[in-house]
């Protein structure tokens, strides 16, 4: 598999692509070589985002009407073409089958939930004449788009993440630039291809294969008016200095953390947790990282979540009905090992081992960790979980609230009184009650604070994000009563 293709913005650039440096491809599941990606440099980038700003011109005044059509047969093409998705997903970064075939399903889900939202979408009538000088006026608030917006995607969930950004771009009339991880660059090829094929006009869906450098060139680039990044930190440091002076989304890293409360359904606490923790390798920035539980339900919950996840069946992709698969890569499987290790070296109980084979990292559970042990402070970003004793709620809470992280969390609880406080005093952009902090739903503000970014998505608040209020005023005074 070498991916040649020029990323659907104007095929003339094909013979540069070509000239590129390239970089190696490997398939999780057994190291094996898949190919190699062009590593785009900066004057292809400036050439792809040249196309895009043309295309943003000559395609500014679509209709809403227009749009919702682009939107709904791209959407029509995905559904019809969600094979070749769902092996794309799998062959580039492991993902379980059933997984695989599930995030492939978003994508049409979600671009039809941008249109629904499309046909509700409007601004505001201002009432400029409470001011004096108002009087014999009108004034209207109305949302356009920002131009060209470019999206930095990550690896763990290559289509769904990045049609999180490229549908609410396009919705709203921008054209977008994705620069998405080199192992889900097939995976955003093969959506902007079924894009052309439903008619989306060239250059308003774009992609760029490459690394490190293409995404500082991207977000650099002049005439890209909005950036919108799915990362870590540390990429996100880099790119806003790259960025400079405009417009900036971030949804970074987390270490959620899941509190287990003494009347909690403590079953149901355990079996979602252990998915929450361990599904996807626990490469999710939502995934259970930190469990802490109330004394007084500690021993019980520790038992029922390991056995929960012993329950989780673990192997190669094509295995059917595997949870846990490979990481992306042999060299994440190792960094996590290591963390895991260097807790347990610090003074952490290990309750499950994780057993590596290559890529494939077994669920592991430690229990009782030091304070400033890794995986209490770090994003771990793979399958190990640790279980925290907390004398009481505030003492929960205080454990939660004890990271730079505040992406989303969750509590365990049957008092309407205890989950509404909870709501006030944990620090996250989105908590969920009852529901381990995996679960994600596209219609709410998806989020975090502190170290775990800025802006919003979720399908109107992305739309938001991707576009700006213009304000015009009309002076009607002169005409005839």
């Amino acid at each position: 598999m070498n991916i040649d293709l020029p990323g659907f913005a104007a095929g003339q650039r094909l013979p540069v692509l070509a000239e590129l440096p390239r970089l190696p491809l490997t398939n999780p599941a057994d190291g094996s070589a898949l190919g190699t990606l062009p590593d785009a440099d900066a004057t292809y980038v400036d050439g792809v985002v040249q196309d895009a700003a043309k295309a943003f011109a000559l395609h500014r005044r679509s209709t809403t009407a227009q749009r919702m059509a682009w939107l709904e047969a791209f959407a029509v093409q995905v559904s019809a073409h969600s094979g070749p998705l769902i092996e794309s997903i799998v062959r580039g970064i492991g993902k379980p089958r059933k997984a695989a075939t599930f995030e492939a399903g978003r994508v049409s889900d979600f671009l039809r939930a941008c249109i629904a939202e499309l046909s509700v979408w409007r601004g505001e009538l201002l009432p400029v004449d409470a001011a004096p000088l108002g009087a014999g006026h009108l004034g209207m608030a109305r949302r356009i788009p920002f131009g060209v917006v470019g999206a930095i995607t990550p690896f763990n969930a290559p289509a769904n993440l990045l049609i999180q950004k490229v549908a609410p771009a396009l919705a709203v009339g921008n054209a977008v630039v994705v620069k998405p991880h080199p192992a889900g660059t097939e995976t955003a090829l093969l959506l902007a291809e079924l894009a052309i094929a439903a008619g989306l006009p060239p250059g308003l869906f774009n992609v760029i294969p490459g690394d490190r450098a293409a995404a500082l060139a991207l977000a650099a680039h002049p005439q890209v008016s909005v950036v919108t990044l799915t990362g870590g930190v540390a990429a996100a440091q880099a790119l806003t200095r790259a960025a400079g002076a405009k417009k900036f989304s971030a949804e970074l890293g987390s270490n959620a953390a899941n509190l287990v409360l003494a009347d909690a359904n403590i079953a149901d606490a355990a079996q979602k947790i252990a998915r929450a923790g361990f599904e996807a390798s626990g490469q999710q920035c939502i995934s259970a990282q930190r469990v802490i539980v109330e004394a007084p339900v500690f021993d019980l919950f520790l038992t029922q979540f390991v056995a929960a996840a012993k329950n989780l069946k673990v192997g190669l992709p094509e295995t059917p009905g595997v949870d846990v698969g490979p990481m992306v890569s042999e060299a994440a499987a190792q960094r996590v090992m290591q963390m895991f290790n260097d807790s347990v070296a610090a003074g952490a109980r290990v309750a499950l081992a994780p057993v590596r084979d290559r890529a494939v990292v077994s669920p592991g559970i430690l229990v009782d960790a030091p304070k400033g042990a890794r995986l209490l402070c770090e994003e771990a970003f793979g399958p190990v979980v640790v279980v925290q004793r907390a004398a009481n709620l505030e003492d929960a809470l205080r454990q939660a609230n004890d990271s730079e992280f505040g992406l989303q969390g969750a509590c365990f609880t049957s008092s309407l009184d205890t989950a509404l406080h909870v709501a006030d005093a944990f620090d996250a952009g989105a908590l969920w009650i009852n529901e381990a902090s995996r679960f994600r739903l596209d219609m709410y503000p998806f989020g975090g604070v502190k170290q775990s970014g800025w802006g919003r998505e979720g399908v109107r608040y992305a739309m938001e994000e991707v576009s700006q209020f213009k304000f015009v005023g009309i002076n009607f005074s002169g005409t005839k009563s």
